[in-house]
């Protein structure tokens, strides 16, 4: 073999090596990089999957359940200290009322601002918001001691307004007015 047909030969060859290179890595980039990209796509699936899985299998577990149930059951007493039921809207007037009493306050006088006012917004479609509105006449302590007692009344009652009025010359105790808000459990939410 001559030299100029052995450099023919070797770069033959070596035409035909990067021709076949440049194939590979074309078959390459246009099959197998989608389907690695693919891949890892499936395996992310796969550990959501896993992991719904194994959430599914542990709830199924009466020892769970019971720990589900328990928190159920703990908030829905939370939401008694927050919330009345419907029925019991009307009881709360007289509640307010009895409180008044307890803590003498003279004139007494409660109302309701509107019948019920719905919250806006599907979070809020099964409560809504009952206004009511007090007047009375008492002295600083004994105001301080009602509101006192209506913090602490259970469900909670909000003082939303509060004024205070007394004239100039008058020496008797002054006119309070209070609009309360309290949130009323919906008939359809029971």
């Amino acid at each position: 073999m001559t030299k100029s047909a052995f450099k023919k030969y070797i770069t033959t060859i070596a035409m035909v090596w990067c021709g076949g290179f440049v194939l590979l890595l074309f078959g390459y980039t246009t099959m197998l990089v989608p389907q690695r990209k693919q891949m890892q796509s499936l395996k992310k699936q796969l550990i959501s999957q896993k992991e719904n899985y194994e959430y599914a299998i542990s709830a199924t577990l009466q020892d769970n359940k019971d720990k589900l149930s328990e928190q159920i059951e703990l908030l829905r007493s939370k939401l008694t200290d927050f919330v009345v039921d419907f029925e019991d809207s009307a009881n709360l007037t007289f509640d307010i009322g009895k409180i008044a009493s307890e803590k003498k306050v003279s004139a007494f006088k409660i109302g309701f601002k509107n019948k019920c006012q719905n919250l806006q917004g599907q979070e809020y479609s099964y409560i809504n918001e009952k206004r009511i509105n007090v007047s009375f006449n008492a002295s600083f302590n004994r105001c301080a001691a009602f509101l006192n007692s209506l913090e602490r009344h259970r469900p909670i009652i909000f003082v939303d307004e509060f004024k205070i009025t007394q004239k100039d010359c008058d020496k008797s105790q002054p006119l309070i007015d209070m609009e309360l808000a309290v949130f009323v459990k919906n008939m359809k939410g029971s």
